[in-house]
């Protein structure tokens, strides 16, 4: 058993059980012994790749859209607003950089092809990590424009207050613990399953009903709960809906952009989703051992983007556009072939990386992209 194991061992049997958002926070954010706080895990010669992890294309297009609406915004800005100094206009906040990567295809990008633009931008960087942040400072130590915050709290705290900002994330909410619900066919109600230990292994058990996290059920269409069959088992992510709320209290003009795996709310309620959508992986291969080697591999689950998309919608934000990233990302080379030529001298390797971002064997189906502004 491993240390980090020890630990939630040693938690459980002193509570008795613990929720699974605590158990997958513990294994995937533990300082120094969590997944993510230890392993080198992306590529191909890691635990699974990523749309960034395929090549420089995607923070290459990314940034063309980020140009493209800051752009926008300025020119509907009065000349009076607009300060002679050089303070930032712009800021970029991203939450989920991992090592930074993206940040510094983003930047790069933007530095050669939209240098003025650039020059009056702030890149800001969500982490928590100390480690992390030590990651990402050695892969964007050549741009000067960045900043680091522990949290979204501090971001008004940040040092600006920009005209425009964008806030945006790839896979950050799929790896936000969640917790795991079950429904009780006889008695026509969810339970929630939180983790135990038994022997020597953590096992899957019944929370108690004093033992029960203080979060709602799902919402599920009452017709549709008199076919659930039992033990039928879904994730619900309180912590994605008060950080997407959060962010969008923050955004006074702009955008809000995510890019996850995820579905509907509806499409979590279907036959072949009776376990739910959790999964573990690692070396490239999924599997439902959920509670085997805590720290050693990755814990992830299907983000619910109706439930962003109201959450944002209630506090003012306007939906602009929610599907596949297949779509999202060949709207954007149109665009811009259409309006300046750029991405029409592609190489080889260029297209493949398209190739993989787009088609729907890769990324192009199961990666959808929810758009929200003010």
């Amino acid at each position: 058993m491993n240390p980090l194991a020890t630990k939630i061992r040693n938690e459980i049997e002193l509570r008795g059980s613990i929720p699974f958002a605590r158990f997958m926070e513990l294994a995937l954010y533990a300082p120094g012994e969590g997944y993510y706080e230890t392993q080198q895990q992306i590529g191909r010669s890691g635990d699974f790749i990523t749309s960034v992890s395929v090549g420089s294309l995607f923070g290459e297009l990314l940034a063309f859209q980020f140009a493209e609406w800051f752009e926008a915004a300025l020119h509907t800005t009065a000349a009076s607003q607009l300060s002679s100094d050089k303070t930032p206009l712009f800021q970029i906040v991203e939450s989920g950089a991992h090592d930074g990567k993206l940040a510094g295809d983003v930047l790069s990008f933007l530095s050669a092809n939209r240098p003025e633009l650039f020059q009056r931008l702030e890149y800001c960087i969500i982490e928590p990590s100390v480690l992390r942040q030590v990651w990402q400072t050695k892969t964007l130590k050549r741009f000067p424009n960045v900043k680091w915050i522990n949290d979204l709290s501090a971001l008004s705290a940040a040092g600006i207050n920009p005209m425009n900002r964008i806030f945006f994330s790839n896979e950050l909410f799929d790896a936000m613990p969640v917790y795991r619900f079950g429904w009780d066919a006889k008695t026509k109600s969810w339970f929630e399953w939180a983790v135990g230990w038994d022997g020597d292994k953590f096992v899957w058990k019944r929370a108690l009903e004093n033992q029960r996290s203080a979060v709602p059920f799902p919402k599920v269409d009452p017709a549709l709960l008199e076919v659930l069959p039992d033990e039928f088992t879904t994730e619900v992510c309180p912590l994605a809906i008060e950080w997407w709320t959060e962010a969008a209290r923050l955004l006074h003009r702009g955008k809000m952009i995510a890019i996850d795996y995820g579905l509907l709310a509806e499409e979590f309620f279907v036959p072949e989703r009776s376990g739910g959508t959790l999964r573990a992986i690692s070396r490239h291969h999924a599997n439902t051992e959920l509670l085997s080697n805590p720290g050693e591999q990755d814990i992830t689950a299907h983000v619910n983007f109706g439930a962003l998309k109201t959450a944002g919608e209630n506090v003012g934000l306007q939906t602009d556009a929610l599907l596949p990233q297949s779509r999202f990302l060949t709207e954007i080379v149109g665009r811009g072939l259409k309006m300046s030529g750029e991405f029409a001298q592609w190489d080889s390797v260029q297209r493949r990386q398209f190739q993989t971002l787009t088609h729907p064997e890769h990324f192009g189906r199961a990666f959808r992209v929810l758009v929200q502004s003010r």
